[in-house]
């Protein structure tokens, strides 16, 4: 059995007096108890830690003195104390997560032992021996603290980087605005005009016509400029899925939340949040969005938890919001409250004077990428591309240059594929203007479909042609109802 044994005799119902000058030399308090459960022994180190004087425990129930109660106050029975249950069974005990009172009222942590004590094979009382863990509590708290810190610091620092690659991987050029037409000249002034305050801007505009590019500006020239620009398209996400990557989630917040997650408003905050599509939110995170604009404030999906932000909202839609509101698909209050300095972003063909200066840009984005150093188009596929009308905008524009680059073994491209046949323009946008927006997209990317071989993904895919990622393509077509035929 484990235990102190004693041989010889005795005095204080057990406790060898020639061992009483090295029990009272240590810095750990001793008590000895006999059977009963009384004090027989207390040495210096003892009375220090607790403020009890031996003469005034001798005799006594100590556990009634300064272990009576939990650190919450609740009673701690003296029939639970692993103390006296070794005076019951003999068994050693060793505790580490329980408080001594003092005499002044306070308490202490203790990490403590109680060693039964034999006297000729027979159980004559327990010795137990604690010291005062403080300190060591206070450090492990303090590590608790930091490595709370550090773990936030890094899931910051992870998101941000994640957000960040997916970014420099999505962004193929700078965000210059190229021409010298009149509706470019008048686009930028409102840009300049509205750049540096912190109102809302909705940008409309069709696809392609470059309306992250004028968000990117706005943000370039605010004094949020050395802050985030943190972008998301709406149409990329399911419903379901939106509203994690807009406010984060909470690990086990839904199947597959493995580690929690930091949302694109907190990405942003003290930066530009810049929401593309914006006329694609579902009616319940519309209700959300107008909450976070009104309140600046959020809870992360799988969590109670309020978060502040600071943010300056920019978005972007191809559609008719107005037009939307009627039918009931976007909430009238929010509208409003994204409608605060409306920017509108000309389609290719109303600006068909620019396509020269667009080209040349392109042309040095593409020797770039490309590795490639073309110098011009020649004169006869510029007059080619002058006539065409641009159904795709400068997103089509800039497929068809690069397409002719990839191509070309000459720093003179000569556009040797075949631009899509066109009526003129004026007939063109006569005819645009008798159909709905969406009946035009809907028609144009059938048309793309048709000439991949309604092959979606890949480089020669129609996503690649559009300038799309797969995944919007193939929301797009969902939404326009544009299947392939059988």
């Amino acid at each position: 059995m484990t235990g102190i044994n004693l041989n010889a005799s005795s005095d204080h119902d057990g406790f060898l007096p020639e061992n009483q000058l090295i029990l009272n030399a240590v810095s750990e308090g001793i008590y000895g108890f006999n059977l009963e459960g009384n004090a027989v022994f207390v040495n210096p180190a003892a009375e220090r830690m607790t403020g009890w004087k031996s003469a005034e425990l001798l005799g006594k129930n100590i556990h009634d003195c300064h272990h009576h109660s939990h650190l919450d106050g609740s009673h701690y029975p003296k029939e639970e104390c692993p103390i006296y249950n070794t005076l019951k069974d003999g068994i050693a005990r060793e505790i580490s997560h329980e408080v001594f009172w003092r005499k002044d009222g306070s308490s202490f942590p203790v990490h403590y032992s109680s060693t039964p004590v034999y006297k000729d094979d027979s159980l004559v009382g327990v010795v137990a021996i604690f010291r005062d863990i403080s300190i060591q509590k206070q450090t492990e708290q303090s590590l608790r603290q930091a490595l709370q810190q550090v773990q936030a610091l890094s899931e910051k620092l992870s998101s941000e980087n994640q957000y960040l690659q997916l970014e420099l991987a999505d962004k193929t050029g700078d965000v210059g605005i190229s021409g010298t037409s009149v509706q470019i000249k008048q686009l930028i002034g409102q840009i300049k005009l509205v750049a540096n305050t912190e109102s809302t801007v909705l940008i409309s505009g069709e696809n392609g016509t470059g309306k992250e590019l004028v968000a990117r500006n706005l943000h370039k020239l605010s004094n949020r400029a050395d802050k985030p620009l943190v972008c998301v398209n709406c149409a990329a996400f399911s419903s379901n899925l939106l509203e994690s990557e807009l406010f984060g989630h909470e690990k086990g917040a839904y199947t597959g939340a493995t580690s929690r997650r930091k949302g694109r408003f907190e990405l942003a905050n003290n930066g530009t949040l810049f929401l593309d599509e914006v006329a694609e939110l579902t009616l319940e995170a519309q209700s959300k969005l107008l909450r976070v604009i009104q309140e600046q404030e959020f809870e992360r999906v799988g969590s109670s938890d309020t978060i502040k932000v600071d943010i300056r909202l920019i978005t972007a839609t191809h559609h008719n919001l107005l037009k939307r509101v009627e039918q009931g698909l976007f909430r009238m209050d929010l509208y409003y409250r994204l409608n605060v300095f409306p920017i509108f972003v000309p389609p290719l063909r109303d600006r068909l004077s620019d396509i020269p200066e667009l080209v040349s840009h392109i042309i040095q984005e593409l020797n770039r990428k490309l590795g490639k150093k073309i110098t011009r188009v020649s004169h006869k596929g510029l007059r080619r591309l002058m006539q065409h009308t641009w159904p795709g905008n400068v997103r089509e524009l800039q497929n068809v240059i690069e397409r002719e680059s990839i191509l070309s073994q000459s720093q003179v491209l000569q556009l040797s594929q075949q631009l899509a046949p066109e009526s003129s323009p004026n007939e063109t946008v006569k005819s645009s203007s008798d159909q709905s927006l969406a009946a035009i997209e809907k028609q144009h990317i059938t048309k793309v479909l048709q000439e991949s071989h309604w092959r979606i993904s890949g480089p020669t895919g129609s996503a690649a042609k559009l300038g799309l990622p797969s995944s919007t393509l193939r929301s797009r077509m969902k939404k326009l109802n544009i299947t392939r035929p059988v």
